[in-house]
C-alpha cells in the first residue's frame, strides 16, 4: 500500500513538474518546403500559406467544420475572406480568449509569413 501511494505521489509530482508555460522561447520553427525546390521568397496561398494552414487549422477548420469549429478553412477563398482574423487569433498567446490553434501558438516567424501575405495583397499563386 505504501508502494502505491508513493508511486501516485511521484507520477503526480512528475506530472505538476513538467508542466511549464510556453514562451516564444519555447516554440520550433515548421520548416516550410517549397514546391518547385527553392528559388522563390514570394508569399502565396499556393506556396506557403495552404501549407500553415492545412498543417495548423483543417484538424478542426474542415469541411465539414469539426471540434465546434464554426467555419471551414479549406480553400483559397475561405482563408483569404478571414485573412485578418486568422492573423489575429494566431497573434494571441496561449490561454488568451480565440487564441488559435488551440494546441499552442505558431512561431512568430510563421505568422509573420501570413501577415507578409496578407501585405501583399492575398496572392494565390
Amino acid at each position: 500500500m505504501k508502494k502505491t501511494k508513493l508511486l501516485m505521489i511521484f507520477l503526480f509530482a512528475f506530472c505538476v513538474w513538467s508542466c511549464t508555460n510556453d514562451s516564444e522561447s519555447d516554440l520550433i520553427e515548421i520548416a516550410q518546403e517549397e514546391p518547385d525546390g527553392g528559388g522563390t521568397d514570394e508569399v502565396t496561398y499556393e506556396n506557403t500559406v495552404r501549407a500553415i494552414i492545412q498543417n495548423s487549422c483543417v484538424g478542426c477548420h474542415n469541411d465539414p467544420p469539426r471540434n465546434g469549429a464554426p467555419f471551414s478553412l479549406v480553400t483559397f477563398q475561405q482563408v483569404s475572406a478571414r485573412a485578418d482574423n486568422i492573423v489575429n487569433a494566431m497573434s494571441r498567446q496561449n490561454g488568451a480568449a480565440g487564441a488559435m490553434p488551440p494546441v499552442g501558438r505558431l512561431p512568430q516567424n510563421t505568422i509573420d509569413k501570413i501577415q507578409e501575405w496578407i501585405d501583399n495583397g492575398l496572392p494565390e499563386n
